[in-house]
């Protein structure tokens, strides 16, 4: 039998929901939802407690985790078994083959885009899944990360990461920054996983001031 077909447009939006949705069917469209925000704010934490909230029985996908490849790590300890996306990987491809009853995407910052997040969209609409995915928002120059980006353009909802992280000042932390000897610097690899010395998080004001 040939293969489920990659269904085209978009679904509509559907309502705020601040929790993991229940096990139990749901009678609404499937979703792409996004979590999103700066780093410390308990993305990868965030990511394991839905997978477990769920059943523990869809897939859970990284990409470049600081923990090493093919694992979801959080910085309070936990880590599970993931599928490492590489650039070529086929997401939709890969659950069609499985039909999990959900998807969890941890680093989705570092997806290919736009095809791998257009990947996610297609899960939904032609698969059915709802897909769950959790990164940062902006890279340490303040700009979206082009897999970001797409998914904001693509996803039902978009929501804030909820663990709030603050700037020095004691202000909410709003950006990225990354440092070298204590200062902020603007160039470099867009990339840089693992070292967690050379960043920090800051307000807006601080950021754009290069004030870290």
């Amino acid at each position: 039998m040939p293969g489920p077909v990659r269904a085209p447009g978009t679904v509509p939006a559907a309502a705020f929901t601040p929790a993991p949705p229940a096990r139990h069917h749901r009678a609404m469209s499937h979703e792409l939802v996004a979590y999103l925000g700066v780093m410390d704010a308990g993305k990868s934490t965030l990511a394991l407690q839905y997978h477990h909230s769920l059943g523990g029985k869809g897939v859970v996908y990284t990409s470049m985790d600081r923990g090493g490849e093919g694992v979801v790590s959080s910085r309070i300890g936990l880590s599970h078994e993931a599928r490492e996306v590489k650039p070529g990987f086929d997401i939709y491809d890969d659950l069609a083959a499985t039909r999990p009853p959900y998807v969890i995407v941890d680093e989705v910052q570092f997806l290919e885009a736009p095809k791998q997040i257009n990947h996610l969209a297609d899960a939904v609409d032609g698969l059915e899944l709802d897909v769950y995915a959790f990164g940062l928002k902006t890279d340490f120059l303040g700009r979206l990360f082009p897999a970001t980006q797409r998914l904001i353009e693509l996803a039902d909802r978009v929501e804030e990461l909820p663990v709030r992280v603050n700037c020095w000042c004691g202000e909410r932390g709003t950006h990225n920054a990354r440092l070298r000897d204590g200062v902020m610097v603007f160039s470099g690899d867009l990339v840089e996983v693992g070292d967690m010395d050379s960043y920090t998080v800051l307000c807006r004001r601080h950021h754009r001031a290069g004030l870290a």
